[in-house]
């Protein structure tokens, strides 16, 4: 039986990590000299102040709300799966090939087109560590890591001898064709007398993350596949003795897992760059475990996390600008950040658990 309410699980032990771990970059920010006051409002300003700053938040928070979702899928089935980066960069793999080398007449025939591209990239290069993990023994985690280094390799190889433009330096593809660019929030809300950016680089993948996160609340919580996914991850001997095979929740898992991450490329590849350019995941995978933590696996929680971690991403690049704070102070933020949501997860729990315990005897 839990110590706390439910909510206070979901909402105040993440509260306070963050709390903690902002109190502590202060303090960081203090030691070199800056105030670190000022340097919190010009993070707030630079991310939310403006349509131009706020493109850019949500912009980064899709990327790492379907990272999030890619991590917590698996986290349910009791797996932990760290390939999620290179899931992502195969998923850019499967929408260049789609916008490159399919004619489409407009972006609203390419996106679902695109989406099952990304998804099948993604979902087929999760599989093979989950059938290495279901046949052979072979630990996801190890595997998963493994992978990562091999799908940079891949893409790496494919963007300088076979996907790259004839007499160009730079290592990438072709651009789209201008049927498959996605509308912009631009583009989106001046319909609506809406006024935002035209440069931000926010896009109707930020709605395609929305739909992916209801489908995952839907699987999880309200389907038969979702059920067994759960019974798994809470103990493998009780789904044996149910009768679910874990060979096969292993592999389905991984590869919604695989195919969640690699539908991020539908906003960084399709939506933003238009055209498949190297690195292009830029450690989005790595912060989807962050997210999925802080998120307490839960799509709603995702969001939030995203978000939060997208105004990391845009303030902390407008207080290095404006600040003369280094970027690798701006990293460390973030660290604390995971650090506190992550590892120190018990250093906030155990209090409030303590003084949750405390209140109910006090009410008995």
């Amino acid at each position: 039986m839990s110590k706390m309410p439910k909510w206070a699980d979901t909402i105040l032990i993440p509260l306070f990590s963050i709390l903690l771990a902002f109190f502590f970059s202060g303090l960081v920010i203090f030691a070199i000299g800056k105030d670190p006051f000022n340097a919190i409002m010009v993070m707030i300003d630079g991310a939310f102040g403006s349509t131009g700053g706020l493109g850019y938040t949500l912009y980064y928070a899709t990327n790492f709300i379907f990272t999030g979702l890619s991590v917590a899928v698996a986290y349910h089935a009791g797996l932990f799966n760290i390939g999620s980066e290179g899931q992502a960069m195969l998923g850019g793999l499967g929408v260049a090939l789609v916008c490159l080398f399919i004619p489409f007449g407009h972006w609203t025939i390419a996106l679902p087109v695109a989406v099952i591209g990304a998804a099948l990239f993604g979902g087929l290069w999760a599989l093979i560590p989950a059938y290495l993990q279901a046949k052979r023994g072979s630990h996801i985690v190890i595997t998963t890591i493994m992978f990562n280094f091999i799908a940079s390799a891949l893409i790496g190889y494919l963007l300088t001898r076979v996907l790259k433009v004839p007499g160009a330096m730079s290592s990438e593809t072709a651009r789209f064709p201008e049927s498959t660019h996605l509308p912009t929030f631009h583009e989106m809300l001046a319909p609506l007398g809406i006024m935002f950016n035209k440069n931000a680089p926010a896009n109707l993948a930020f709605v395609v993350a929305l739909v992916a996160c209801v489908f995952f609340w839907w699987l999880i919580w309200r389907t038969r596949l979702g059920y067994q996914i759960r019974a798994y991850g809470q103990s493998e001997s009780a789904a044996k003795y149910a009768g679910i095979s874990p060979s096969r929740i292993i592999i389905i898992t991984m590869m919604i897992s695989g195919a969640l991450a690699g539908l991020m490329a539908i906003n960084n590849v399709m939506g933003e760059a238009e055209r498949l350019i190297d690195n292009a995941v830029e450690g989005a995978g790595f912060i989807g475990i962050a997210v999925a933590l802080m998120g307490r696996n839960h799509p709603v929680g995702i969001i939030l996390a995203s978000i939060l971690f997208g105004f990391l991403y845009q303030g902390g690049a407008e207080l290095a600008l404006w600040e003369g704070i280094p970027r690798e102070l701006v990293v460390v933020i973030q660290a604390l950040v995971i650090l506190f949501t992550g590892a120190l997860d018990n250093m906030v729990r155990m209090p409030l658990e303590r003084l949750f315990v405390a209140l109910k005897r006090k009410e008995g």
